[in-house]
């Protein structure tokens, strides 16, 4: 799917008649190469079948390759498929339609780097063993970076220290992410950058966010750092006479009145709910004041959650101009 590996209708349904095969191809998202014809939907003997019911008649030599949620979301299906999904019970063998995406942002398109997760603090060597997976590589000279061999492009993460080297008085804060050629090094801007390699390396850094934060708790030892914030918002909405925030599993959902909204209780990302990821930038932690001191936990990232919830919970009171381009 990341990679928009090709394959010809008839390799996958012939692939689907195994029977331990069928079940990781039967509930996949399959689209056509063409833009101008697109076919969208679940691949059957019959064609394409959408959220409809509708088979679309294919080719069988016609070439296919597995969606990605920005192939649904630029065709404004992408709630219809989440919905179908869940109401007839369909799981995936791995995220697809329920994958965390992201969108470039109209005012990073003119620039070199992304400051998406600009301000969040990290531990470095959990960073790296984190990403390790992602085919994310550490370089001693360039730090971490990830290379596309096919579209000559690499990601690096840049953060305010250095990734091989103790950080005893504050943990690094990352800075931004860039993208460069890989075989000049020239640096390319966010607008050339092919929007699903930007997405899926913005949910690597989200990942490394949720994973290494340098909170109070390491979330990776303690299995009560979801649980302990789950009861410290229960506690601020109630006191804060909050009703329209529930929480569901490692996510408070909000019914604002311009949208409904998710925000993850360990990274602290906001997801508009059938949208895309909304950019809220937090304060750099040399920059931080009195403004936590009225919530219970001194922790800087459960403030920071914590602050997101209280300010989407009131939407229609939201002022910054690029939150609000982003929810409408």
């Amino acid at each position: 799917m990341e990679d928009r590996t090709t394959f010809e209708v008839w390799e996958l349904l012939e692939l689907s008649h195994n029977p331990i095969v069928r079940p990781i191809i039967k509930p996949l998202v399959v689209r056509t190469i063409e833009e101008q014809n697109l076919k969208l939907g679940f691949l059957t003997e019959e064609g394409i079948i959408d959220t409809t019911g509708v088979a679309i008649p294919v080719d069988s030599q016609e070439q296919i390759f597995i969606a990605h949620p920005f192939d649904l979301y630029k065709s404004g299906c992408w709630h219809d498929y989440q919905k179908f999904l869940f109401e007839k019970q369909i799981r995936q063998p791995f995220k697809q339609v329920f994958r965390e995406l992201y969108v470039k942002l109209d005012d990073e398109l003119d620039q070199y780097h992304s400051m998406l997760f600009s301000g969040n603090q990290i531990q470095p060597q959990k960073t790296i063993g984190a990403l390790r997976g992602r085919r994310w590589v550490a370089d001693y000279e360039d730090g971490l970076q990830k290379i596309y061999y096919k579209e000559d492009i690499v990601a690096y993460i840049y953060a305010m220290a250095n990734w091989f080297s103790p950080s005893d008085v504050e943990a690094p804060t990352l800075e931004y992410v860039v993208f460069s050629e890989r075989k000049t090094g020239k640096q390319l801007r966010i607008q050339d950058i092919p929007d699903i390699i930007y997405s899926e390396v913005m949910r690597d850094v989200d990942l490394a966010v949720s994973v290494a934060y340098a909170g109070g708790v390491d979330p990776e030892t303690s299995h009560s750092t979801i649980e302990m914030r789950q009861a410290i918002v229960a506690c601020n909405l109630a006191l804060f006479h909050t009703k329209n925030v529930h929480i569901e599993g490692n996510h408070a959902i909000i019914e604002g009145k311009l949208g409904q909204y998710s925000v993850h209780l360990g990274s602290g990302v906001v997801h508009q709910i059938g949208n895309a990821m909304l950019f809220v930038i937090p304060v750099h932690s040399q920059q931080r004041t009195h403004i936590f001191l009225p919530f219970v936990d001194d922790d800087p990232k459960t403030a920071e959650i914590m602050s997101k919830i209280l300010l989407f919970a009131e939407d229609t009171k939201i002022k910054d101009p690029k939150i609000l381009q982003q929810i409408q």
